[in-house]
């Protein structure tokens, strides 16, 4: 049976995932592509990071996206959050706390998941040349919305 999600529920899955699909808009043509996230609780904010590049020549000329969250276990056992929002570039001390904060967020939940140690961000996300300076934005949730199926027990 497939049901709705409440808003605390779809937040908690926001928070307990660090990735997810991103979905813009570039030339009138759809894109959905696989992202690192982070969820900043107390702002109600997703924290990403990027380089130069298709994605952020599309979302600079058109802010509008959406980001979709799944964990799925079995074809009828699964729960799925869709974020809809507005991508927001950051510069100077604002993004370079965000990505302190998105990279100290994004090891703890590798760890608590995988039990993995990282050290780096380049150790989880080869998006970026090490040589470049990381395009950190945030996504401004304007509405967020959530489905779950779950098998029958009957």
């Amino acid at each position: 049976m497939i049901s709705n999600i409440d808003k605390d529920e779809c937040l908690k899955i926001l928070s307990n995932n660090y990735i997810g699909h991103l979905a813009y808009v570039y030339k009138n043509s759809p894109f959905v592509i696989p992202i690192t996230y982070y969820f900043n609780k107390n702002k109600i904010t997703v924290i990403g990071y990027t380089g130069e590049g298709h994605k952020t020549k599309a979302l600079r000329l058109n802010k509008s996206v959406a980001l979709e969250i799944a964990e799925i276990t079995a074809v009828n056992n699964w729960q799925s959050v869709l974020v809809q929002g507005t991508f927001e570039e950051l510069e100077g001390p604002d993004a370079k706390y965000l990505l302190h904060e998105f990279s100290l967020g994004i090891k703890k939940l590798i760890k608590e998941k995988v039990n993995m140690q990282l050290q780096f961000i380049p150790q989880f996300s080869g998006k970026t040349n090490p040589q470049s300076i990381p395009i950190v934005y945030r996504i401004n949730i304007q509405e967020i919305t959530g489905k779950r199926r779950k098998p029958n027990t009957t």
